[in-house]
């Protein structure tokens, strides 16, 4: 298999969370890892022995420096990262347990990330013999300039014809600097993107299109796909340029029993991947970028064979709730021995 250069860009979080179930209200004690949608599917694609670069901007300080770090000890490429700035972005993570759902809570305003403007990176030296350039909705989503930058790269790679992979990742809360449109700015990143993913929600919320309802509780649940590829082949018309479209689906059955699989539609072809029953999730931070990771990297090990590629992502994704943290730390090989 050849190894492809990658580039992803967006922010690096400093996480916290209490010890085990506990709320963020409860004990003195708060746990911290590194993590970050852009980050995750880096360290996903290194771990799975791809060549990848992850562009950011830290402070100059050792907590900045020690976000760098944790990346490259897993074989990230850092060696661009930008730093300047006051502070990094950090959330507060709170597990669901039981009927209680999940909480997160942002963090982020004035972080090193968030003062990042358009020519403080070199796109052109960062890019010139890049395969991918992945970046998503989050990139755009902090502040306004921020948003601006994400443009700036998305215009180098299309000027040196670069494969952009682009993951929604719609969060409301994050919309909150003046003049914020995330609807307007995400449909105008899509349309720069040759392959997007999303979950359901999210895809409903861009197309304003009810989706079909996901409800299995086992992996015997019959798809609505007439009605998703309906709903797919609108999207295509609306965002030609995009190639391939994932979506990815979950049914929370309880806090630690999920469901999950995934759709890909290419060239008016829909294809589903088995439905994975989870019935012991550890944690499901980073399970879409887990699947973009898998994903990025598929496309060379099965080249040929889409469904391959979208099951294997959908293995990947799998494993990532079996993992603490917002990093998938699972190789190729513990990826093929998935069973689906």
């Amino acid at each position: 298999m050849n190894r492809k250069k990658i580039v992803t860009f967006g922010e690096l979080l400093l996480r916290f969370s209490k010890p085990g179930q506990l709320r963020l209200t409860q004990g003195d004690l708060f746990t911290s890892k590194y993590g970050g949608s852009e980050a995750n599917v880096a360290v996903s694609l290194a771990t799975q022995g791809e060549d990848v670069t992850y562009i950011t901007r830290l402070p100059d300080t050792p907590v900045g420096h020690a976000g760098a770090m944790s990346l490259a000890e897993l074989g990230v490429d850092t060696s661009r990262v930008l730093y300047g700035g006051q502070r990094i972005g950090t959330y507060y993570f709170e597990p669901a347990a039981g009927m209680r759902a999940a909480k997160v809570i942002y963090d982020r305003n004035g972080s090193a990330y968030s003062d990042l403007k358009p020519g403080m990176i070199p796109w052109r030296e960062i890019l010139k013999d890049c395969n991918y350039f992945h970046v998503s909705g989050i990139t755009a989503a902090i502040s306004q300039q921020a948003a601006d930058a994400t443009f700036e790269a998305l215009d180098v790679a299309d000027e040196l014809g670069i494969t952009v992979c682009f993951d929604i990742n719609y969060r409301k809360n994050l919309w909150k600097y003046e003049g914020a449109e995330p609807r307007k700015t995400l449909s105008r990143m899509l349309s720069r993107c040759d392959m997007m993913f999303g979950d359901a929600i999210e895809f409903d919320w861009l197309s304003q299109h009810p989706q079909p309802p996901f409800t299995a509780t086992d992996s015997n649940f019959t798809m609505q796909m007439k009605e998703y590829g309906e709903w797919f082949d609108e999207l295509h018309a609306a965002y030609p340029r995009v190639k391939h479209w994932m979506m990815g689906m979950r049914n929370i059955v309880s806090s630690n029993h999920h469901t999950l699989t995934a759709l890909l539609y290419t060239d008016g072809t829909l294809l589903q991947a088995p439905i994975m029953d989870i019935p012991d999730v550890v944690e499901p931070v980073g399970v879409g970028d887990a699947f973009m990771g898998g994903w990025l990297h598929a496309i060379s090990l099965f080249p040929n064979d889409m469904q391959k590629q979208l099951n294997y992502s959908l293995a990947a994704a799998a494993l990532k709730n079996t993992i603490p943290g917002d990093f998938n730390l699972s190789t190729e090989e513990e990826i093929l021995d998935v069973k689906i």
